[in-house]
């Protein structure tokens, strides 16, 4: 059997810039669309889909795509907070989607609503207990500074006298929208190191 010894016409050689590069087509996902190398808070992408960072960065990238939340309804907020948790609002999206009840297992208190005296040492002792690294968001007046009852001998005058807060949502009480803008802006400092 013999091989056919074709010989073709018009064999030219390939071009990488012109028939490779030039033929890409042009879109606007992450390291497949430009010819330039993008830098975005210390992670470079290339056209060939490689990602240069440090381990740091991808560390913190991980952390602010899944913060897992303490829920820790005190007041009218917790009611806004279920429902930011619940399918309208879908808090799912961004990856905080199921609401740790130990300590242990979460990262993010969410102080949703008013904290007394009385309530404030039992808040202390489960910040303490949740692992490092950790965050705190104040949803609403009375947990950020006490909101309606600031005259009050019995009301905490903001939650930050007790544990440090990352992120305050205002409002009395806040939309679910708010606190949902509240978890964006945590992941925001959490992605840069925070």
């Amino acid at each position: 059997m013999a091989i056919d010894q074709k010989t073709p016409t018009d064999v030219h050689p390939i071009d990488f810039e012109e028939d490779v590069v030039q033929r890409r087509p042009i879109t606007t996902q992450t390291g497949m669309g430009g010819h330039e190398p993008r830098m975005i808070a210390g992670v470079t992408a290339s056209d060939d889909n490689i990602v240069f960072t440090t381990v740091n960065m991808l560390v913190n990238w991980a952390r602010s795509r899944s913060p897992w939340p303490l829920g820790y309804g005190l007041a009218c907020c917790a009611i806004e907070m279920m429902a930011t948790a619940a399918s309208h609002h879908d808090l799912a999206r961004f990856g905080a989607e199921v609401f740790r009840s130990s300590p242990r297992q979460a990262d993010v208190m969410i102080v949703a609503g008013t904290v007394t005296h009385k309530m404030a040492p039992r808040l202390r002792r489960l910040y303490e207990q949740m692992p490092e690294p950790k965050w705190v968001i104040a949803m609403g007046n009375c947990a950020s500074s006490g909101g309606e009852f600031w005259d009050s001998y019995a009301t905490l005058q903001g939650v930050d006298t007790v544990v440090p807060v990352d992120v305050y949502v205002p409002g009395c009480p806040p939309r679910p929208e708010a606190l949902t803008e509240g978890v964006l802006r945590l992941r925001e400092k959490i992605f840069k190191g925070g």
